[in-house]
């Protein structure tokens, strides 16, 4: 099979692709022939600076595709399936950048009549943006219609994957949702995406705009800068509303005023998917199956999200195209 495989840490020149042999399932894995491999920023992260203890490492947590065979203890209706895949690089050296991967069952979810580009897309921007719309005091365990109604949601940063992600997350759970974006263009795609309120922040006042909209605050904020955004988001927050903080953008430090955010027993979350509570992964990995299933989630720029797509040998460009901020999903087509 051809993998893309890099043996040292650096930029995307490490990038190689070579043939290896197809590997086989071990007890409990799946071997999954690769559609499509979703690329996202932890991946150019970690193949700058994470070690790694298997001497290779082939990247990609995110893919979907067709299981082709199955391990020890392993359920043989399997085989044919059409799935997706969440975190198959973490820890591991076989990531969805190559033809096929194996991974553990448990990892592999399915993806029904869901294109595989869809499929591709869902995994660490969607269960991050979950965790963000459930970590709150005030938020619920789980997602679903409903789930958010007469809950006021802010997505900081609302063209980005994880923002688009959360934006599409708590639409379908009937929240109502404001985004904030900076520019005419992601404006249009925040909007598609499903929030009800978009806000040019390099344009107009983001606390007083929010404010027209949730007099008493909002009860999530998902936050993509908290280091920029942090005396925005104290001064928008309810009662008891939350701060989820998943990236570092513009900044690695955060001050915050402790009696501004005593008074309305207001809290702080930060966010990594891969560290997730077990019991936490697992209901959003449910609530994004059953979110897809139900048409609540798109790809494209029709949903907010153009999708960028490049064939197995320019994986190099497709993570530079991640590392430099490119609006949208970069997917690699492992099948062409």
């Amino acid at each position: 099979m051809k993998a893309i495989v890099y043996e040292r840490t650096g930029d995307p020149s490490v990038l190689q692709l070579v043939d290896r042999p197809l590997p086989e399932p071990g007890a409990g894995e799946v071997l999954v022939r690769i559609m499509f491999s979703g690329v996202n920023p932890t991946d150019w992260k970690a193949r700058r600076q994470f070690p790694l203890p298997a001497g290779w490492q082939t990247p990609g947590q995110d893919g979907a595709g067709i299981i082709e065979a199955v391990g020890e203890g392993v359920a043989q209706d399997l085989i044919g399936e059409r799935v997706w895949i969440w975190e198959a690089a973490w820890q591991r050296p076989w990531g969805t950048a190559a033809e096929y991967t194996v991974v553990p069952v448990r990892q592999v979810v399915r993806l029904g009549d869901g294109s595989f580009e869809l499929g591709a897309s869902l995994g660490i921007p969607f269960l991050t943006a979950h965790r963000c719309l459930t970590a709150g005091e005030y938020l619920p365990d789980g997602l679903r219609p409903g789930a958010l109604s007469d809950h006021a949601v802010l997505v900081q940063g609302g063209a980005g994957a994880v923002g688009n992600a959360a934006i599409q997350l708590a639409a379908w759970a009937d929240a109502c949702v404001i985004a904030t974006v900076s520019s005419a263009e992601k404006a249009q795609l925040a909007a598609a995406a499903g929030a009800s309120f978009v806000i040019n922040y390099r344009e107009q006042d983001v606390v007083a705009e929010v404010r027209k909209v949730a007099p008493d605050g909002v009860h999530g904020i998902v936050e993509v800068a908290a280091a920029r955004n942090a005396a925005t988001d104290v001064q928008l927050l309810h009662p008891g509303g939350v701060v989820c903080v998943y990236a570092d953008d513009g900044g690695d430090e955060v001050t915050l005023p402790i009696r501004p955010l005593m008074a309305p027993n207001a809290r702080w979350q930060f966010v990594l998917v891969y560290t997730l509570p077990k019991a936490a992964k697992a209901q959003a990995v449910m609530d994004v199956a059953a979110a897809a299933a139900q048409g609540g989630i798109r790809v494209g720029e029709e949903a907010g999200l153009p999708l960028h797509r490049y064939p197995l040998s320019a994986a190099a460009a497709a993570h530079q195209a991640v590392e430099d901020a490119v609006v949208g999903k970069v997917l690699i087509s492992a099948a062409d």
